[in-house]
């Protein structure tokens, strides 16, 4: 498994917020406390609905924007997906 992350958050307003990472639990702390992007500031608690490992930073970047580019029913689809697959673990 890599150790960089593509991660997609649902934030208290159910906005979706996607983004990079190489340490999940700092970066959701980071957004907990303000400091992790302007987007989330404030828009507090997260769920996290999706992640995924990359060998790479750059296949991981790639991926984060391909996702930044989907539709949100596309990214419902996408988490949906994700959901299953991993119940059934």
């Amino acid at each position: 498994m890599g150790e960089h992350m593509v991660y997609i958050l649902q934030c208290k307003d159910h906005t979706f917020y996607t983004g990079y990472t190489s340490n999940l639990q700092r970066r959701l702390k980071m957004h907990e406390e303000g400091k992790g992007a302007k987007y989330t500031k404030g828009r507090g608690p997260f769920s996290v609905l999706y992640c995924a490992s990359f060998e790479t930073k750059e296949a991981a970047m790639r991926e984060e924007y391909r996702i930044k580019q989907l539709s949100r029913s596309k990214k419902q689809k996408l988490i949906t997906s994700y959901i299953e697959r991993h119940e059934t673990e």
